[in-house]
């Protein structure tokens, strides 16, 4: 017997997702099961919803159509389901979190190990990505990334902190090799860099006066991850660029020292947002999530705001 309302929300997934071995993972369904209700459905309608050959896979006119059907219905349902009761039902099921990986420890343990803790009836499943994400195509609910990272139709963006990059080195280095004095001065350094899928090699420098000067220097050390950059710097291996974020305690403590302070670098803030598909009505479990994020990012950096 079709349960019709399950098959749609497997037809959708399988549209949304173009594919349906992404549908499967996404669902935590076999591919056999997908398969099957998808043909189900093709079969209690009598058309064909699905075009598929064994590289590829498109909408027939039929297939479009009644993906826009399904939608409305299926958020109409959830809505329904969410009022009933005042909507106090328990979030449940797999929330399935990206995240950037050049960034993912700004705020974000402490979010996830709260979140976990008052919604533990939700398994969270992180993935941790350098490259740019398809929030629809992979699969994912929800994302904390920058600003160049989330790509999709439609997304909803929430801000939730803009990381200022600053200059530091440990003061045994500055000792040592001695503190530059200008942004050209870094070339003469010991400069670790971040790779070029974070930053390019090319910097700019603004000063009090609003005059620019860029450098393009040679690094050191190139890394794909900001926490190790941190250590690097730590252990007196050269100069770095990281977010002050990143860093605060460490200037506070004074294992590192900001240098060049009296400019700043243009076009290097990286802002992190909250980016989930639009739709009119999300679930608890993500709804909860953007709740509880916008609040902890507003209270670590004061920098959360609504768009």
């Amino acid at each position: 017997m079709l349960n019709q309302l399950q098959a749609m929300r497997v037809f959708l997934k399988v549209a949304e997702n173009n594919s349906f071995s992404r549908a499967a993972a996404s669902l935590d369904l076999s591919n056999a099961a997908v398969t099957r209700y998808v043909a189900l459905l093709e079969a209690h309608l009598n058309t064909r919803l699905i075009n598929r050959t064994t590289r590829s896979l498109s909408l027939t006119e039929d297939g479009r159509a009644y993906v826009q059907g399904c939608r409305q219905m299926l958020e109409l349902m959830d809505s329904i389901e969410s009022s009933v009761g005042g909507g106090s039902g328990e979030p449940s099921g797999t929330l399935k979190l990206v995240a950037s990986a050049a960034f993912s420890l700004v705020g974000l343990p402490p979010l996830v190990m709260d979140y976990c803790q008052r919604y533990p009836k939700v398994k969270l499943d992180l993935t941790l990505l350098h490259r740019n994400v398809d929030l629809v195509e992979d699969g994912f609910d929800i994302g904390i990334l920058t600003s160049r990272q989330a790509s999709s139709g439609s997304l909803v963006r929430r801000p939730l902190a803009s990381l200022r990059p600053v200059v530091v080195a440990s003061p045994a280095y500055l000792e040592t090799y001695g503190v530059p004095a200008a942004p050209a001065d870094l070339a003469l350094c010991g400069f670790l860099a971040p790779s070029r899928e974070i930053h390019g090699r090319e910097w700019c420098f603004v000063n009090a006066q609003g005059e620019e000067e860029s450098i393009s220097v040679e690094p050191r050390c190139t890394v794909n991850d900001m926490i190790m950059l941190r250590q690097l710097a730590l252990v007196h291996m050269g100069l770095a660029i990281l977010p002050e974020a990143y860093v605060k305690d460490d200037l506070e403590n004074r294992l590192l020292s900001l240098v060049l302070r009296d400019y700043e670098i243009r076009e290097g803030d990286k802002e992190l947002a909250l980016v989930y598909p639009g739709r009119r009505h999300v679930s608890a479990k993500v709804r909860t999530f953007v709740d509880l994020a916008v609040e902890h990012f507003q209270t670590a950096f004061g920098s959360a705001r609504n768009t």
